[in-house]
C-alpha cells in the first residue's frame, strides 16, 4: 500500500496499523522530519520527491489490490496523485479508511474542534492501564505509549474524529463524545452554522443502542451532558491544585470517586477527563482502575507538555492554535504560576484562521505578560493580502510584545531566561523546543 502524506499524524498512524497487520507499506511527503525518521525506522519505506520517476520502483512493489490513500491536506496537483488516478487506482481518503476499520470494532469516537486528542488519548490510557486493552487511532503521540496508535486483540477502537473536511463523517460509533464545537476551519465549512450542522450529522449516526456524551451547553442531542464548571449528568467538583497536580471529584448516577489525582494540568483537562471516565465507566471499569489510570496518565506531546520543569525555570510546549485552545492554555498557566511573569511565544496556524479570528487571539493573547509572535505558519495556504502576524500584533494592547524570527526567538531567550515560557502553535514551532530546552538549561 501507499500513502501519500504519511507523515501526518493521523496518516502515520494508519501506516503504522498496516505494518502491524503484516502489509508491506510505503509512503509519501513533502518533508523529512522526526516523526518520518520513525516510521523508516519501523521498517516503512518514505518517499520526500513528488517525481514519479524517482519512486516508480516503489510502485512496481503495488499490485491492483493494492490501497493508496491520501489525506486532503496534500496539494490535489501532486505529479504522485495524478499518477495513481492516470493508472486506475482508486484513491482513498484516510477518513474512508478508518470508517472500513471502525464498522468492524466496537468503537469510541472522540470529536471536537479542541479537546478530542487528550480526550480520546485518556480513554486508551484507561483501557489499555486496567487490562481491558482497546486499539486505538490519535490524533497525537501518547506520552504513556510514545505511539499514536495502540494495538489489541479485542474488538473496542478508540478513535479521534477529525471535523476537518468532515472527515468523522465516515464513523458509525457505539460511544461519540463531543467536547467543543467553536467555529473553526472555516475555509471548509464556510460558517459557524455549517461546523455545527456537521457535528449534528456525527452525533446521528451513533448506533441506535449506543451513547452520545456531549458537552453540557453545546446545541447537540446527548444522552449524557458533562461539565467541569457546573452540575450535569456527569461532572468534576472539590476541583484543587496542590503541589502543581489537579485533583477532583467525579460524580454522575448518584456515584462519585472522590480525590482523583490528574496526571496533566488544567481544568479544561478535568473536563476531558470527566468524559473519559464517563465513557470507561459504559465499558465497566472500576473506581480502582480509573483513579489509577487518571493519576497515571502523562498526557499528549504538544498538548501542555512540560519540556522543563524547575523551581527556577519553568517551559511548557502546547500545539493550540485556535483561540480557545491557546485562553485554556494561557488561564492554566496562570493559575499554577500567579506570582510569575509569562512569555509566551505564539506561531499563528493559517492565514485564514489568523483572518477568522484575529480579534479573539489579540484579546487572548493579552493574558501573557510577555508576548512574541512569529509569522505565520501556511502550511496548506497561500498568503493573503493584509494578514500577517504584524497585523495581529497590533491589534495586542501588551506594552511588552515583538515578532520574531526563529534564530531572534531563541537569542531572546538565551539572553532573558524567562521563568516561565510557553510555546504554542501547529506549525512548526516545535522544531523549536529541543533547542530552548537547551538554551534554557545549558545542556548539549
Amino acid at each position: 500500500m501507499f500513502l501519500i502524506g504519511v507523515g501526518g499524524i493521523g496518516m502515520s498512524a494508519l501506516a503504522r496499523y498496516f505494518k502491524h497487520l503484516g502489509a508491506y507499506v510505503q509512503g509519501y511527503d513533502k518533508t523529512e522530519t522526526s516523526l518520518t525518521k520513525q516510521l523508516v525506522a519501523e521498517g516503512i519505506a518514505v518517499f520526500y520527491d513528488d517525481d514519479v520517476d524517482k519512486v516508480a520502483f516503489a510502485f512496481r512493489e503495488l499490485s491492483d489490490e493494492s490501497l493508496i490513500i491520501y489525506t486532503p491536506a496534500v496539494p490535489g496537483n501532486l505529479q504522485i496523485v495524478e499518477f495513481f488516478k492516470n493508472t486506475g487506482y482508486r484513491l482513498y481518503k484516510r477518513s474512508e479508511i478508518l470508517g472500513l476499520i471502525s464498522r468492524e470494532h466496537y468503537t469510541i469516537a472522540v470529536a471536537g474542534t479542541h479537546g478530542k486528542t487528550t480526550t480520546s488519548t485518556m480513554i486508551a490510557h484507561a483501557l489499555k492501564d486496567s487490562g481491558y486493552g482497546c486499539s486505538a487511532f490519535l490524533g497525537g503521540i501518547s506520552v504513556n505509549y510514545d505511539n499514536n496508535v495502540l494495538f489489541s486483540d479485542n474488538d473496542t477502537l478508540v478513535v479521534e474524529a477529525d471535523e476537518f473536511d468532515r472527515s468523522f463523517l465516515t464513523l458509525h460509533p457505539n460511544i461519540a463524545i463531543v467536547t467543543s464545537t467553536d467555529a473553526d476551519h472555516l475555509d471548509v465549512y464556510g460558517d459557524a452554522g455549517h461546523v455545527l450542522e456537521s457535528f449534528n450529522l456525527f452525533v446521528k449516526q451513533v448506533a441506535a443502542d449506543g451513547t452520545r456524551i456531549i458537552k453540557k451547553g453545546l446545541s447537540l442531542p446527548a444522552d449524557v451532558h458533562y461539565s467541569a464548571s457546573e452540575s450535569s449528568d456527569a461532572y468534576a467538583a472539590n476541583i484543587r491544585i496542590e503541589d502543581r497536580s489537579f485533583y477532583f471529584d467525579y460524580t454522575a448516577d448518584n456515584y462519585t470517586i472522590k480525590d482523583l489525582q490528574l496526571g496533566i494540568a488544567g481544568r479544561h483537562n478535568i473536563e476531558n477527563a470527566v468524559a473519559a471516565i464517563t465513557a470507561v465507566r459504559l465499558l465497566g471499569l472500576n473506581e480502582r482502575q480509573i483513579k489509577q489510570a487518571m493519576a497515571s496518565f502523562k498526557g499528549v506531546k504538544r498538548r501542555f507538555e512540560y519540556v522543563v520543569s524547575r523551581q527556577d525555570c519553568v517551559y511548557i510546549d502546547d500545539y493550540a492554535h485556535h483561540p480557545e485552545e491557546l485562553r485554556a492554555c494561557l488561564k492554566t498557566i496562570k493559575e499554577l504560576f500567579p506570582e510569575e511573569e509569562i512569555t509566551c511565544v505564539f506561531q499563528p496556524h493559517l492565514f485564514t484562521r489568523t483572518r477568522d479570528f484575529v480579534d479573539e487571539f489579540a484579546a487572548v493573547l493579552e493574558l501573557a505578560d510577555i508576548l512574541i509572535l512569529m509569522d505565520i505558519y501556511p502550511a496548506r495556504e497561500q498568503p493573503i493580502d493584509g494578514v500577517s502576524s504584524d497585523w495581529l500584533l497590533g491589534k495586542v494592547h501588551l506594552d511588552r510584545k515583538k515578532k520574531l524570527s526563529n534564530k531572534e526567538v531563541l537569542a531572546y531567550i538565551g539572553k532573558e531566561k524567562p521563568k516561565v515560557l510557553v510555546t504554542v502553535g501547529a506549525g512548526d514551532i516545535d522544531l523549536l523546543v529541543t533547542p530552548i530546552k537547551r538554551v534554557l538549561t545549558n545542556v548539549e
